[in-house]
């Protein structure tokens, strides 16, 4: 199992509709994944992506999360549980996105992803 690269940083943000004006009508970035009334949006930087998440009555609850990409996803999720690691929060699945990934929390609490594209 190797880590190949960030492939995104995710944050929350209060309104998805402002920060989707920000970051695509402002900064100009091309929007992925996502729109004013979803909850997730993505958009593509360079070969990585900036998501968007909306926090449930505009609460700060975390500040957002990095997502790695590794060629073994379920591979590295084996070697963490064999391991005992804590802060997994569930094992790999597929997204609507089009990655499969889990989510793991770092031992100074970040969050983390661990992620590969699925073949299309």
């Amino acid at each position: 199992m190797t880590v190949q690269s960030i492939s995104a940083v995710t944050l929350a943000v209060r309104d998805m509709a402002r920060s989707l004006a920000f970051y695509r009508d402002g900064v100009g970035l091309p929007l992925r994944y996502g729109g004013e009334e979803e909850e997730f949006s993505s958009f593509r930087v360079g070969e990585g992506h900036l998501n968007l998440v909306l926090t449930p009555g505009g609460e700060w609850s975390w500040w957002g999360r990095i997502i790695f990409y590794v060629d073994d996803v379920d591979a590295l999720y084996r070697k963490l549980t064999e391991a005992q690691t804590p802060g997994i929060e569930a094992p790999p699945e597929d997204a609507s996105w089009g990655e499969r990934y889990f989510h793991v929390t770092d031992p100074d609490g970040h969050e983390l992803s661990f992620a590969r594209r699925l073949a299309s």
